[in-house]
């Protein structure tokens, strides 16, 4: 591993060749945020891909990328002499210091004794609620534009840091049971829109399960999704091996090859 020293080099040879490429590269030169915003984003997803792999190399080369999209946005509040990246490393650090009291006792006001994960959460977003430029209302700092099943987890767990939560975890399945028939019962009177709401109800009780219980639910649909593409892409592969087309195939025929998949996994 590398001196902190052989560090700070490092983040100041990126922020050189950032300087360098804005200035002679002609792709580079006419970037702006509004360019750049769709490019972090599909970063951000392949960093989250590789993390999800476990791939240490490629979750390296991921880091990279997003750190350029940082930086990037900082040399462009720079030209505009709104900030740089020392505004967002001191703003960043401020703010960690002011939301560990526990670890960084302030030189004036209320020392904290929290000794829990639980504790330093709920504490966090009772600090949040006292900065300047905090969140006014507790939901109000989940960006609106999460993904909905991200959205769903990051609201109910804002809501349990301030006490709006089962008392007993065990209590969500009765939640989950009453969605689920509420679903069932719009299904049978085929209104599509009430069906769609009481879904999403389901959806939202069953993330609320998980979250109870201490499951990612974003991390366990996406282990899912592998799964589910790497059993098809064995029944593709080997539907083709023996000549014929998955369209060609019956059902008991491609269940058959998805139990070899199945059966090869364990």
């Amino acid at each position: 591993m590398h001196s902190r020293e052989e560090q700070l080099a490092a983040f100041g040879r990126l922020l050189d060749v950032l300087d360098e490429l804005r200035v002679k590269c002609p792709w580079d030169r006419k970037q702006t945020n509004e360019s750049l915003r769709p490019n972090t984003i599909e970063e951000t997803y392949e960093l989250c891909d590789a993390l999800m792999k476990g791939d240490r190399k490629n979750i390296c080369k991921e880091l990279g990328d997003v750190l350029l999209h940082v930086c990037f946005y900082a040399k462009i509040g720079s030209e505009t002499n709104d900030f740089d990246i020392a505004d967002v490393c001191n703003q960043l650090c401020d703010k960690l210091i002011f939301r560990h009291p526990h670890v960084f006792p302030p030189a004036q006001g209320e020392s904290s004794n929290v000794t829990t994960a639980g504790e330093v959460s709920l504490q966090w977003e009772q600090l949040k609620q006292r900065e300047k430029d905090g969140n006014k209302t507790v939901l109000s700092g989940v960006p609106g534009a999460l993904p909905s099943l991200i959205k769903a987890y990051r609201v109910q767990d804002k809501a349990r840091n301030v006490g709006f939560d089962w008392e007993e975890r065990s209590q969500v399945w009765e939640k989950v049971k009453e969605e689920i028939s509420e679903f069932e019962a719009e299904i049978e009177n085929m209104d599509k829109d009430k069906a769609e709401a009481e879904f999403g109800d389901v959806l939202f009780s069953l993330i609320n399960a998980a979250r109870l219980y201490k499951i990612n639910p974003d991390n366990a649909l996406e282990r899912t999704n592998q799964k589910f593409i790497r059993r098809f892409n064995y029944l593709e592969e080997h539907t083709i091996k023996r000549g014929r087309q998955l369209t060609d195939m019956t059902l008991a025929e491609m269940d058959h090859i998805w139990e070899e998949a199945k059966k090869l996994e364990k």
